[in-house]
C-alpha cells in the first residue's frame, strides 16, 4: 500500500487511505452462516442479486457521525462486476438499474434526521425470480438500514424488523433458488427471527453482516463474497431472538427518565447468566471459509496480591486445506458470585492471529492483570465500600472463539483462587443515584448452571457534593494584567503557562471557555468549531484558534470539502483487531493535519445497551473492554500524528430519543464497571487528551456540569489532564442542587471542570452572545476566579500540544482594520442579496480587502439539528453559513474577515445540508 504525501492540501483526501479503509472493512464483516459452503463464489457460479441496496449501498449512519463529503462511494453490484472470477446475472441487474432510475433514493430531502430507516424496494415476482434462476445457480438478497443522530431505530417494520415486502422478496427468491445468501448492509443488528420462520429457510445458506464500510464498503463486501478475503469478523454484540429479550428494552426510549435496571447485565452478560436459550448468535461469534483448531498450551499465574498476572497461552491452527484465514481467541472469566453477584461470563482478554495458511499454526498469549477482574462495591457488602475488590473463591477462565463455545482453560486445581477478599483500589463514592429503584442480580443457581433473576435495592447517594467541591477548590491566581507575555513565549518555554494565564482579566477568562461555530471563519471552512483564540482580546495574546471537526468515521466539512469516509464503529469493533484500527486512524491523523483540524470529534464509545439506539453505529460494542480497547486504538492512532481524538459521549448516551432530556438513572457500580470503563481505558491506555460530555443528565445532574463525572472520576481517579468540552448547545444545571438546566449556565460547567462550552455563534465569544452567567456567578460568589483560570489552563495546555501551536503565526486572524485594508480606507457600503427574489447577485468590488458577511436565517428544525449553506463568489466558496435549528426564530449569523480581491463577482448560495431559510445576505465593503 502506498500513501502519498498530501499534507497541507485542504479538501483533498489522503491518497491510499481508501485502500487501508477497505482492508479494515473486509476484516470486520461477519459471516453468521455458510451452509453447504455456499460462499465464497466459484468461477463456475452465476449470481443473481436482489435488493435495491446492491446499488444504493449505505456507507454510514446519519447525523454528524456520517456526514462526510466523499470523492466516491462503492456499491456491491459494481464491486462484484470488478471481481474477475465472479459472473453476475446482468439481465437482472439491468432490471434493478432501470427501476431505481424511476424510484430514486429517498434522502428525506437531505434535512437533518430526515432520511428514512429504509428504502422502498422493487417487488420480485415469481416470474422474475424464476427467470433469474434459469441463468443463475446462486442468489444474493441485499437489505439495508440506517439510523443515527436524533433518530433511534424502532421495533417496527422497516427499522428493526424486515418489512412485509422484504419478507416477500425472501420468500420468492428462496422458493426459486436452492442457495441464497443474505447480505445485511446495516448500521446495527436487526431482527433475525425470519431465519427460523421463513418457509424456505433451508435455502438461506449464508448470512453476512457487511455493516457499513464507508466509501469502500461495497468493494470490501465484494472481496469477501468472492473469496479474495476470508471473513474473520466476530460479533461485537449479542443477537437475541427478539427485541423484547434484551433486558433494557422495557426502559428504553422514555424522554424523561431511563432506569438502567439491568445494571451490569448488558448483552451477553445478561444472556449467559440468565437466558442463554434466547440467543440466536452469541457475542464474539463469526465464521470463516476455513476451520481452526485451538490447543491450550499453558496457564500461568505470577506475582501476588494486586500485582498478580494471569497468562494464557494457546496454539491456533488452520485445519483447512484451501483458504488462508485469521481467527480470534477470546478469554472469559467467571468470578465467584460472592456478596456482590457477578455475570457468568465477562470478557477478560482477546487476541487475533495473523493470516494463517492452510495447516499453519501460531502461538498466541493473552495476559490479564487481576485488577481487571475486580468488581466495584458500591454497597459495602464486602466490607469495603467504594472499592474495587476481588472476592474470595475460584476464578474460572474459559477460552474459545465466542462466548458460548469457550471452554475451561484448566481444572479448578490449576486455576486462580483467592482465600480472602483483595482490595485493588480504594476510591470514594461518586455518581450514585438519588432515586430509589431495584436492580437485577443473580439469585438461586439452576441445575443448568444459569441463575434465577433476583432484585436488590440500588445503593443511593450519601455524600455532600457541596463539601466535596468546596474542599477541592483551586486557589485563585492574582490577576497581573497584560505583562506582554504571549502564547509564543509559553510555547517556546520562556515562561510558565500559569504566568501567561495570570494576565487574563475575568472577562477574558470568560471568553476563552466559549467555543465558536459551526462554520467559524477562523478555521477550516465548514467544520464544527473554533476554540482558544476566538476573541479579539484573546488573539491580542497571540492565542491561535484551534479547529474541531465532526467524526468519528471521517472529517465532516459542511463547506463541501472532501475527506475519506471510514467504516462505522461497530464494523471496526467486529475486526477484534485494535492494531489494524490504530494504523487506520494514524492515517486519519495525517488527513486531519492536511485539513488543519486539531481534534476529530470521535471516537464515540458509548455502550450498545440496546439495539434500538440509532447512534450505535458510531459506537463499538456491548462490552466495555472491547469498546475501550478500540477507543484506545483510535486515540493513539490519531495522536501519533499530532491532532487529538475527542472521546465521546461522556456518558450514558444510550438513546437518541430525548437525548438532551432523559435522566439516566444508573448505579455507581454499573457506571464504573460498564458505562465508564471504555473511557477509562481510552485515558489510561490511549492517552486521550480531549473528551466530550453527553447531553443527558446522569442521576439528576447534566453530564456537562456533573462534578463527579468530570472531576472526581475523570481527573482524580483516572489522572486525566486534558480538556473536557460540552456537546454542541448542551444544557447545564447546578452541580450540587441539580434542578433546571439551560445553555447559559456555564458557571456550573466550569465548576464541574468541563472546560469548554460548544458552541456560541461566530463572534459570540467576545460579546457573550448567549448571555451566559460566568461573570455574574463570580460576582455572586457562586464561582471562583481560580476555577475559571483552571479551565483556561486546561484549554491552553491542549492547544500547546496541538498542531495549531506550530501554525500559530499564520492562524491568528487579523481584525478589520488590522494587517491589510485600514479602517480609514474601508467604504462601508452594504450590498444586499435576496435569495427568494433572485438566484444570484452581480457585484463589483473596487479594492482588495477583508469583508463582512451578515445573513438573516432561520430553521424550523429542532435545536440540535444542523444545516449549512455556502456563499460562493464566481463559483468559489468564500464562506459557510451553518446553524442549528432555531425553532422558526430568525437569527443573524456573522462571518468576518473574508478576503476578496477587487473585481466583478457573481454571488450565489449553495445548499449543503438543507434546513436553512435565508431571507437576505449582506456583504459590507
Amino acid at each position: 500500500m502506498s500513501i502519498s504525501n498530501t499534507e497541507n492540501k485542504i479538501g483533498i483526501p489522503l491518497e491510499g487511505f481508501g485502500e487501508a479503509s477497505r482492508k479494515a472493512s473486509c476484516e470486520g464483516i461477519v459471516l453468521l452462516k455458510n451452509d453447504r459452503n455456499m460462499l465464497p463464489f466459484l468461477s463456475s457460479d452465476n449470481i443473481s442479486i436482489f435488493g435495491r441496496c446492491q446499488i444504493d449501498y449505505y456507507r454510514s449512519g446519519t447525523g454528524s457521525g456520517g456526514a462526510v463529503n466523499v470523492e466516491y462511494t462503492s456499491n456491491l453490484l459494481d464491486a462484484l462486476r470488478q471481481q474477475k472470477d465472479v459472473r453476475i446475472n446482468e439481465e437482472l441487474a439491468a432490471v434493478y438499474e432501470s427501476w431505481i432510475r424511476e424510484h430514486p433514493f429517498d434522502n428525506g430531502g437531505g434535512a437533518w434526521a430526515a432520511e428514512p430507516w429504509y428504502q422502498e424496494d422493487m417487488p420480485v415476482s415469481d416470474e422474475l425470480a424464476a427467470s433469474a434462476s434459469e441463468n443463475s445457480n446462486k442468489a444474493i438478497v441485499v437489505f439495508g438500514r440506517t439510523a443515527g443522530e436524533d433518530q433511534d431505530n424502532a421495533p417496527v417494520e422497516g427499522s428493526f424488523l424486515l418489512t412485509r415486502e422484504e419478507l416477500g422478496i425472501l420468500h420468492t427468491v428462496t422458493k426459486h433458488f436452492d442457495q441464497v445468501a443474505v447480505v445485511l448492509n446495516v448500521s446495527n443488528i436487526i431482527d433475525m427471527s425470519w431465519l427460523d420462520t421463513l418457509e424456505y429457510k433451508d435455502h438461506i445458506c449464508s448470512v453476512l453482516y457487511s455493516w457499513q464500510g464507508g466509501s469502500e464498503g461495497g468493494n470490501a463486501c465484494a472481496c469477501v463474497l468472492s473469496g479474495d478475503v476470508n471473513p474473520s469478523g466476530k460479533l461485537a454484540d449479542t443477537i437475541a431472538s427478539s427485541i423484547d429479550d434484551y433486558p433494557s428494552t422495557k426502559n428504553f426510549g422514555d424522554e424523561k427518565e431511563n432506569i438502567y435496571q439491568e445494571d451490569l447485565y448488558v448483552g451477553y452478560r445478561y444472556f449467559e447468566t440468565f437466558a442463554p436459550e434466547k440467543v440466536l448468535f452469541p457475542f464474539g461469534y463469526g465464521k470463516s471459509y476455513t476451520d481452526f483448531e485451538l490447543r491450550g498450551s499453558g496457564f500461568q499465574v505470577s506475582g501476588s496480591g494486586k500485582d498478580t498476572r494471569i497468562k494464557v497461552c494457546v496454539e491456533i491452527r488452520n485445519k483447512g486445506l484451501k483458504y488462508a484465514g485469521k481467527e480470534v481467541v477470546q478469554l472469559y472469566v467467571e468470578a465467584p458470585q460472592g456478596a456482590l453477584g457477578k455475570p457468568s461470563r465477562s470478557l477478560a482478554g482477546f487476541a487475533k492471529s495473523s493470516l494463517l495458511a492452510p495447516q499453519e499454526s501460531e502461538k498466541l498469549q493473552i495476559e490479564v492483570s487481576v485488577t481487571a477482574l475486580a468488581s466495584y462495591d458500591d454497597s459495602g457488602k464486602t466490607g469495603h465500600k467504594s472499592c474495587w475488590v476481588l472476592e474470595p473463591g475460584v476464578y474460572r477462565f474459559y477460552l474459545g472463539t465466542d462466548v458460548r463455545s469457550a471452554e475451561p482453560v484448566c481444572d479448578d486445581k490449576d486455576t486462580f483462587y483467592l482465600n480472602d477478599c483483595l482490595v485493588t483500589e480504594q476510591l470514594e463514592e461518586a455518581l450514585a443515584p438519588t432515586k430509589s429503584y431495584q436492580r437485577i442480580r443473580p439469585g438461586q443457581r439452576k441445575e443448568n448452571g444459569t441463575y434465577e433473576i433476583a432484585y436488590e435495592e440500588t445503593p443511593r447517594h450519601t455524600i455532600s457534593m457541596a463539601e466535596r467541591i468546596c474542599e477541592n477548590l483551586p486557589a485563585d491566581m492574582p490577576i497581573t494584567g497584560d505583562r506582554g507575555i504571549t502564547f509564543r513565549d509559553v510555547r517556546d518555554k520562556k515562561v510558565e503557562l500559569s504566568e501567561f494565564v495570570a494576565q487574563f482579566s475575568k472577562e477574558e477568562l470568560a471568553r476563552i471557555v466559549r467555543g465558536e461555530g459551526m462554520g467559524s471563519p477562523l478555521v477550516t471552512p465548514g467544520t464544527a468549531s473554533a476554540f482558544g483564540g476566538v476573541a479579539k482580546s484573546l488573539r491580542h495574546y497571540e492565542i491561535p484558534a484551534a479547529c474541531a471537526s465532526d467524526g468519528p468515521s471521517g472529517i465532516r466539512m459542511d463547506s463541501g470539502l472532501k475527506a475519506t469516509q471510514l467504516p462505522i464503529g461497530t464494523l471496526l469493533a467486529c475486526t477484534w483487531n485494535p492494531a489494524l484500527v490504530e494504523a487506520l486512524y494514524e492515517l486519519e491523523g495525517r488527513e486531519l493535519l492536511s485539513n488543519r483540524v486539531d481534534t476529530l470529534l470521535g471516537p464515540g464509545i458509548n455502550i450498545h445497551r440496546n439495539p434500538l439506539n440509532g447512534r450505535n453505529f458510531e459506537y463499538f460494542s456491548e462490552d466495555p473492554l472491547l469498546a475501550g480497547r478500540f477507543a484506545a486504538a483510535v486515540t493513539r492512532g490519531i495522536g501519533r500524528k499530532g491532532p487529538a481524538a475527542t472521546v465521546k459521549h461522556f456518558a450514558c448516551n444510550s438513546q437518541e430519543q430525548g437525548r438532551n432530556t432523559a435522566n439516566s438513572v444508573v448505579s455507581e457500580r454499573a457506571l464504573r464497571e460498564v458505562y465508564l470503563k471504555g473511557f477509562e481505558l481510552a485515558v489510561k491506555e490511549g492517552q486521550a487528551r480531549s473528551i466530550m460530555t453527553s447531553y443527558n443528565p446522569i442521576n439528576g445532574h447534566w453530564s456537562a456540569s456533573n462534578y463527579d463525572l468530570c472531576t472526581t472520576v475523570l481527573r482524580r481517579d483516572w489522572g486525566y489532564t486534558g480538556i473536557v468540552m460540552t456537546d454542541w448547545w448542551a444544557k447545564m444545571n447546578d452541580p450540587v442542587a441539580g434542578g433546571t438546566a439551560g445553555v447559559t449556565n456555564t458557571a456550573a460547567m466550569v465548576r464541574a471542570q468541563n472546560d469548554l462550552y460548544m458552541v456560541v455563534t461566530n463572534k459570540g465569544a467576545e460579546e457573550n452572545a448567549y448571555g451566559d452567567n460566568t461573570l455574574e456567578a463570580i460576582e455572586e460568589g457562586k464561582l471562583t476566579t481560580g476555577e475559571l483560570q483552571r479551565s483556561a489552563m486546561n484549554i491552553l495546555n491542549f492547544i500547546l500540544h496541538s498542531p495549531v501551536a506550530e501554525r500559530a503565526e499564520k492562524d491568528i486572524a487579523a481584525e478589520d482594520g488590522e494587517d491589510g485594508l485600514g479602517a480609514e480606507n474601508i467604504r462601508f457600503t452594504t450590498i444586499r442579496f435576496l435569495p427568494k427574489e433572485q438566484k444570484s447577485r452581480q457585484i463589483t468590488l473596487e479594492q482588495d480587502g477583508k469583508y463582512k458577511i451578515l445573513a438573516k436565517v432561520k430553521s424550523d428544525l429542532s435545536e440540535l439539528a444542523q444545516s449549512s449553506t455556502n456563499i460562493c463568489m464566481n463559483g468559489q466558496i468564500v464562506a459557510t453559513i451553518q446553524s442549528h435549528g432555531t425553532d422558526g426564530v430568525w437569527n443573524l449569523i456573522k462571518v468576518e474577515n473574508v478576503f476578496l480581491k477587487a473585481g466583478e463577482y457573481e454571488m450565489t448560495l449553495e445548499t449543503i445540508k438543507p434546513g436553512l431559510e435565508i431571507t437576505w445576505v449582506d456583504l459590507t465593503v
